[in-house]
């Protein structure tokens, strides 16, 4: 039952990776013009870097004076996203990754995760599944280091619904309806 979700998590990951590739070609470069070298002089549809004076660096696409289209953004405490940007936000598809080791891949709007998702964390944890305005919202399938996991439906990231918990060994330990991460009954 894991090599599913692996197998998806898997093909979800090369799929942004071939989608960003796919919009900027295999070198990273933007089909746009550059922009111009001088950091005070106005960006509008080219390509280029911009760093801010506490240190966080854009790399990408730029349209009316905002980060739009594919880009790069790092910042200083080490997280980076990857990804599409629509008028200043993530916007559509991307990654982010954490400087703990966390890496978020998947769908984005207005800035917030939102629609199918994949988070995984160092220790071994992760959820696939959907999001809605940051938190996993929806139907997903939360997978602890040790095999353990929840398949069901998530509100505000929470077991919310119908739901299930599988041993690591894929015996069901509960199964039925759910309430803010509590078990109710069948």
């Amino acid at each position: 039952m894991k090599r599913p979700h692996c197998l998806a998590a898997i093909c979800l990951l090369f799929a942004a990776v071939f989608v960003v590739l796919d919009q900027t070609g295999a070198a990273g470069q933007s089909r746009l013009p550059p922009c111009p070298e001088n950091q005070d002089q106005r960006r509008h549809n080219c390509y280029g870097p911009y760093t801010w004076d506490d240190g966080t660096k854009y790399v990408g696409e730029w349209k009316e004076e905002q980060v739009n289209g594919q880009g790069t953004f790092t910042w200083p405490d080490g997280r980076k996203y990857v990804g599409e940007w629509k008028h200043g936000q993530r916007n559509g598809r991307g990654m982010l990754t954490w400087a703990d080791g966390r890496k978020y891949v998947g769908d984005w709007k207005d800035d917030k995760r939102n629609g199918h998702g994949t988070l995984t964390s160092p220790d071994g944890h992760q959820y696939v599944g959907e999001y809605k305005d940051d938190m996993p919202n929806g139907r997903g399938t939360f997978t602890w280091a040790d095999g353990e996991k929840y398949v069901g439906e998530f509100r505000d990231g929470a077991y919310n619904g119908r739901g299930t918990l599988y041993a690591p060994d894929g015996t069901v330990k509960q199964a039925g309806r759910w309430e803010n991460n509590r078990f109710l009954g069948p």
